[in-house]
């Protein structure tokens, strides 16, 4: 084969290796580089519930907390933390007007607090009732009663018995009964020094008994004897509700006695 040919042979080759580059080129583009732009949405923290709360719960530190919530989704009855950053420690009392979900932003709607108007309503189980009684320092221990305490109702009246010396006469109306709110403050008397003036308790107290004790309020004068911490484990006393003097519940006194202490008649049971 001679000279010429050989380079007719590897030209021919050369150009058909250019071609396939040349072509592959223009066939095979490198992919294009895409940008993707990621939208910034402006968040506000607010108040919402970190789990299930029922109507007339008291809201907590652990049953609320802040979350993240788009800005333009933040209603004005919401809480949110750049208006109100102690929210959670203020509304620890606050009670829920209704069922609250986890997740649920807490709204004004939807809580009261104790000096809202309706809040006593709020914090009343289903079917008791709160009734207010007349007290005095010396018939409320003090002063030393307070909102959630345990007391005993105890009723001292005077009968007149003749003879011109009236017949003093006490019985335990109703025992174990909670203490919603009692308007004590303390003043300074003439010889300066702090007393506490109370004129009101607020009672928990289911219908019949809330009944019984307005009857028996215009038949003396109400004392409220403080019970033990203690005595709210004690099962003598089963769900620890208050509880009715057993001939209130009866309807007569047969079952009980008249015992003479210093002068002063008490209605004690008989044990059957």
């Amino acid at each position: 084969m001679s000279v010429t040919r050989f380079a007719v042979l590897g030209l021919a080759i050369g150009s058909a290796v250019l071609a396939a580059y040349l072509a592959k080129g223009f066939l095979v583009k490198e992919p294009e580089q895409q940008v993707v732009e990621v939208n910034r949405i402006s968040t506000t923290e607010v108040l919402v519930m970190a789990q299930d709360v029922n109507m007339g719960d008291r809201l907590s530190p652990s049953n609320v907390t802040w979350r993240s919530w788009p800005s333009d989704h933040v209603g004005s009855m919401m809480i949110s933390r750049k208006t109100r950053p102690a929210a959670v420690q203020e509304l620890e009392n606050a009670r829920a007007r209704s069922n609250l979900y986890e997740g649920e932003p807490v709204s004004e709607r939807k809580i009261i607090t104790p000096d809202s108007a309706g809040f006593m309503a709020a914090i009343l189980p289903k079917g008791m009732r709160a009734i207010s009684v007349r007290i005095s320092a010396e018939s409320g221990a003090g002063g030393f009663i307070l909102p959630n305490d345990r007391v005993d109702v105890i009723l001292v009246s005077k009968e007149d018995v003749g003879g011109g010396k009236p017949r003093t006469a006490s019985e335990a109306v109703l025992s174990n009964v909670r203490v919603l709110a009692i308007d004590q403050t303390f003043q300074t008397n003439e010889k300066g020094e702090q007393v506490v003036v109370g004129k009101t308790a607020t009672l928990e107290l289911d219908p019949k008994q809330a009944e019984v004790l307005a009857m028996v309020e215009s038949s003396g004068q109400l004392t409220l004897a403080l019970r033990s911490l203690a005595d709210q484990g004690d099962s003598a006393l089963g769900d620890d509700g208050p509880r009715l003097a057993e001939h209130y519940v009866t309807g007569g006194r047969a079952d009980e006695i008249s015992v003479f202490r210093y002068g002063i008649e008490s209605l004690v049971g008989v044990s059957q």
